[in-house]
């Protein structure tokens, strides 16, 4: 069965089984490949998207779900020519190591941001939780987060 699916402002007919996973939809039909895999059980929080505006595991999400919704992946909230206020703040504070699960740090924070223009670091640390960072990057994560509201506040 065909599905329509609306990522980052486009529509796609996507022809998949219904219970297949939003992830895998995104990476392999729609080659959007900066969602990761990273547990598949929705742990970790390394396939966060945005599903309606509300940070989603992508994981954990049947496309059948997520048919007639709006997805935001990371591809659809800046580019590397055009980045968002938040990926930003995140090379300012060189919050990267290894990388792989930004993508999912960034699309939660930008949730909790849209949120929550002007979060305390107990309210960082609350929305934060869920994703995991195997090298220990928290404090970073946070400040970067800090640095994007206060930049996202002076933009207006």
């Amino acid at each position: 069965m065909a599905y329509e699916i609306r990522v980052n402002g486009r529509t796609h007919a996507v022809d998949l089984p219904g219970d297949v996973p939003l992830l895998w939809v995104l990476r392999d039909a729609l080659g959007l490949t900066g969602t990761k895999y990273g547990c598949g059980i929705a742990s970790c929080g390394a396939c966060t998207v945005h599903v309606d505006g509300e940070a989603v595991r992508s994981c954990q999400l049947p496309l059948a779900e997520a048919a007639g919704r709006e997805i935001v992946t990371i591809e659809g909230i800046g580019s590397p020519e055009t980045l968002s206020l938040l990926q930003e703040a995140w090379l300012a504070h060189q919050v990267a190591q290894c990388g792989y699960c930004q993508s999912g740090q960034i699309m939660q924070a930008a949730a909790l941001l849209a949120a929550n223009p002007d979060p305390s670091d107990d309210e960082i640390d609350e929305a934060m939780a869920g994703n995991l960072c195997r090298c220990g990057t928290y404090p970073r994560i946070r400040a970067a987060i800090r640095t994007a509201a206060q930049m996202m506040r002076e933009k207006g």
